[in-house]
């Protein structure tokens, strides 16, 4: 019996738009990933300057968001991973960041 193996090229990243709603990935490919931005709370919960900070890692396998320290692989995009962070993680994170009435959000009276 012969066993074929076949090794698949993860395209890479062309373009990246975050949305208060959604992650799209453009790709190598001409495929479109969109994704929830809820499958990455360190996005949701990032302002619109840092959701836009981003830069390609590992020669475009992937996507870094230095303000926000996070990091997404098309592998995991293409597979439909969400982020594996804990509540506990993100809590921690979440109380560390400055309030959002400092990073420029309107206050209410």
């Amino acid at each position: 019996m012969r066993i074929s193996t076949v090794e698949a090229e993860v395209p890479v990243v062309a373009k990246v738009t975050v949305t208060d709603d959604t992650l799209s990935v453009d790709l190598s490919d001409g495929r479109t990933i969109s994704v929830p931005s809820a499958w990455f709370p360190r996005l949701l919960h990032g302002t619109r300057k840092e959701r836009n900070h981003w830069r390609l890692i590992g020669k475009g396998c992937g996507i870094h968001w230095q303000d926000l320290d996070e990091d997404i692989s098309v592998e995991n995009l293409l597979l439909g991973q969400s982020s594996g962070e804990s509540q506990a993680s993100l809590e921690k994170w979440l109380s560390a960041r400055p309030s959002r009435l400092t990073t420029g959000a309107k206050k209410h009276r």
